[in-house]
């Protein structure tokens, strides 16, 4: 097998989306599987469109997620190539394999709506096909707006090829008609310039979206014009919404940005991106990059749309969670204020920082249910808000299988609170003595475990759902628990 070479070929016409980091991220996996190399390359002909702040997103974006492109083609800019794409359009001009149409929009408008009537596909009527050559050369002369296009050979046949994940595809010719290639010499368009510069550098494979099927039969015919080596062609499957329909930003968010801002894990959008459209043959669904490149191949991509599940990405993403040491869940916590966080998140990133130990204890108890590093702040608020100012409704001492309730909260507190208040000196303070100390208490009083460790948590926690009691009581220590256990007995009076 020749050499692997693959293209990232997007368009600097907005931010990184989750649909071009999907088809990068194929394209990376394929390569690095293969020992081939990536080729970057901005396709930025439209001028009007595209800005130098979304291909730093894109570039930046790409790296995030920690992929990379070959360093010694860096990245490569379709509008730097005008002179080439020039020369190229002049030999199939000079072959007689193209030609200046002169048709106007008005005219061919006329033609559309006729074909709509008649309830037929719009083909261009080839008027410019045969065009008397020194008519051609006058209009040129004398600055007629023209278009260059595509002269189809009529005797072309059927086009077909095998795509890697779809098969055999097959296009009938009489499907196409003599399409444009350029609004002129200097203004070449994407079907004509992929087709120059995936020859141009050696591209073995074209890997992506499904949306292009269509304009792979006209990339061929420009292939073959030049007899230039087809690549093998791979389409992946569309991303779909929940609704089955194409991904869009009025029902999901669709830039890498908003993901990672909303505490969204690099490692965990990567492995998630890999499954919209991709298995392997066992039932594994956590994967580093370099299992996917282990395991990555064409022949497991699926031929169907990929619906974009949420809570998929959530699930992934706290598994990921849990797989971190305390010391890296801080890390990236504090990364993730220090990048997207609000102005309440960053004034409270100082306390975090004033007192390390009880922070990384604090968030060892909320890890693993930590599902994004944006719902952080709100489950820390029950470690940083001020003991006396603690407030929440009575009504979450509620428990029916525990048989509590507001009524008997004081009762279950008061209990709670004695213990505590005679917690044996000699014995140290952590979960496990405590533990210990509560159940043999309260077997002696003749109570329920959950009657006396739920209200208490509520009252430690001010929440209805929380880490441990025990676990609570150790990271709070004795003085901070009885404050707490004291103002419980307050709001429930």
């Amino acid at each position: 097998m020749s050499e692997i070479i693959v293209r990232y070929p997007p368009s600097p016409t907005g931010l990184f989306h989750i649909g071009t980091a999907r088809t990068v991220l194929y394209n990376f996996l394929f390569a690095q599987k293969n020992n081939g190399k990536a080729i970057m390359r901005m396709e930025d002909t439209d001028k009007t469109r595209s800005e130098e702040k979304y291909e730093k997103n894109i570039l930046d974006g790409i790296q995030k997620l920690g992929m990379s492109w070959d360093e010694t083609t860096g990245v490569i800019h379709q509008s730097e190539r005008t002179e080439i794409y020039k020369k190229y359009l002049q030999q199939l001009l000079t072959e007689k394999k193209a030609y200046y149409c002169f048709s106007t929009p008005e005219e061919l408008n006329v033609l559309r709506e006729q074909a709509q009537k008649e309830k037929r596909a719009f083909r261009y009527p080839e008027t410019w096909r045969d065009a008397d050559e020194k008519l051609v050369q006058e209009k040129l002369d004398a600055g007629e707006k023209s278009v260059i296009r595509f002269k189809i050979p009529r005797d072309r046949g059927d086009i077909i090829f095998t795509d890697a994940v779809r098969g055999e595809v097959s296009i009938h010719q009489k499907e196409l008609d003599d399409f444009v290639i350029a609004k002129n010499l200097e203004t070449p368009l994407y079907n004509f310039c992929v087709v120059i510069d995936d020859n141009d550098m050696n591209v073995s494979h074209v890997i992506r979206g499904e949306d292009h099927i269509s304009n792979t039969p006209k990339q061929i015919l420009v292939f073959e014009a030049f007899k230039f080596s087809l690549p093998t062609f791979a389409h992946l499957p569309l991303i779909l919404n929940q609704d089955k329909s194409k991904l869009s930003k009025r029902k999901n968010k669709v830039s890498v940005d908003d993901y990672l801002a909303d505490g969204f894990l690099p490692e965990a959008l990567v492995n998630f991106l890999a499954l919209l459209g991709w298995n392997t043959s066992d039932e594994q669904e956590i994967f580093t990059m370099e299992e996917l490149i282990e395991k990555f191949s064409l022949d497991r991509v699926h031929k169907g749309g990929a619906i974009f599940d949420i809570e998929k990405l959530k699930w992934i993403n706290g598994e990921w969670i849990k797989k971190m040491g305390i010391e890296e869940f801080s890390h990236r916590y504090l990364q993730h204020i220090q990048q997207f966080g609000t102005d309440e998140e960053q004034k409270r990133k100082g306390e975090y920082e004033k007192n390390n130990e009880f922070f990384l204890s604090a968030l060892a108890l909320i890890k693993d249910r930590t599902k994004k590093l944006s719902e952080i702040h709100e489950y820390l608020s029950l470690f940083y808000t001020t003991d006396e100012t603690l407030e929440y409704s009575s009504d979450i001492y509620f428990h029916k299988k525990m048989k509590t309730s507001k009524e008997t909260a004081p009762e279950s507190l008061t209990f709670a609170l004695d213990i505590i208040k005679n917690y044996p000196s000699e014995l140290e303070w952590n979960a496990e003595n405590l533990k210990i100390l509560f159940i043999e208490k309260i077997k002696e009083a003749g109570y329920k475990n959950g009657f006396i460790l739920f209200p208490l948590r509520v009252a430690l926690s001010g929440e209805e759902f929380s880490p441990g009691t025990l676990e609570l009581l150790e990271i709070f220590g004795k003085e901070r628990s009885m404050k707490r256990i004291e103002r419980g007995v307050e709001l429930v009076k």
